[in-house]
């Protein structure tokens, strides 16, 4: 395993660096359930403000100090502050403030991999933030107090990883037709036919949809859509833009098409977002 240490600054135009954060690759054993596990903590005062695009991470944010503002879509009001949850997969931008006292842990399980750790429906996730102790109950207030009585970063992922180990020893194996379906999309770039998919497996367009909401939280037309927008955006850094070429390249009907779902996606169309990229 590997700790990676990073500082970042504020944006291009200040030198100034303001937070601090850990980053470790999870044990093999978790390959496939987690994909990173990260440790954050600003460490000068400051009001600080980032958008992330529709993607398929699911997050769990073990908090230690002040919670964030987090807005699904929108910018966060007074009643939108949260510290320790998790977030289920939300088709949109999210937009994140902190001002400059935030100090965590965060989680970054793969759909699949929520399924099985959280153990619960991923629709009641879905487009929400939940608070620990309603997504891992009294264990999560456990959790959170022994990962904040850790001396360092090393010692916080020792503890979350030998927690997600012992609690996924313990979890329902998963759907064998959904996780196919669900691998099968994101290696196609999106591009796969949801009847192909039903057909394949001997499911109904409307039971693979209801098998999958309940595994991943949406169902698969809404996991192609964020599957090709994130392939898209990927593409635009190899291709010097060319829209119309990266739009018929992942499977939309036009260029129209790709910048509707860029803006709703992403809250941005393709170039403004390159342009921030």
């Amino acid at each position: 395993m590997c700790d990676e240490s990073e500082r970042h600054r504020q944006d291009n135009r200040s030198p100034a660096l303001h937070f601090e954060m850990v980053r470790r690759r999870p044990a093999a054993s978790l390959a496939g359930i987690v994909t990173d596990i990260c440790g954050y903590r600003e460490i000068l005062p400051g009001h600080f403000s980032i958008v992330e695009y529709a993607s398929l991470t699911v997050p769990l944010v073990i908090s230690f100090a002040e919670a964030f503002a987090i807005g699904l879509g929108h910018e966060p009001g007074d009643n939108d502050l949260y510290a320790s949850f998790a977030a289920g997969l939300y088709a949109g931008p999210v937009i994140i403030k902190s001002f400059g006292g935030a100090c965590c842990v965060q989680v970054n399980f793969t759909p699949l991999g929520a399924r099985q750790f959280f153990g619960l429906p991923m629709s009641e996730l879905r487009d929400r933030m939940v608070g620990l102790d309603d997504a891992l109950g009294f264990d999560g207030i456990v959790l959170r107090e022994q990962l904040g009585e850790a001396s360092d970063w090393h010692k916080r992922f020792d503890i979350a990883e030998g927690y997600i180990t012992r609690r996924l020893a313990q979890a329902r194996a998963l759907s064998p037709e959904v996780a196919w379906a669900y691998r099968t999309v994101v290696a196609s770039g999106g591009r796969t036919r949801i009847s192909a998919l039903a057909g394949e497996i001997g499911w109904s367009r409307k039971h693979l949809a209801a098998k999958f909401t309940d595994a991943i939280g949406i169902g698969p037309k809404t996991l192609s859509r964020i599957v090709r927008f994130n392939r898209a955006l990927s593409l635009s850094k190899q291709k010097d833009d060319d829209w119309a070429g990266i739009a018929a390249d992942c499977g939309y009907a036009d260029q129209a098409h790709l910048v509707r779902e860029f803006r709703q996606l992403a809250g941005e169309t393709p170039t403004g977002l390159a342009a921030l990229m």
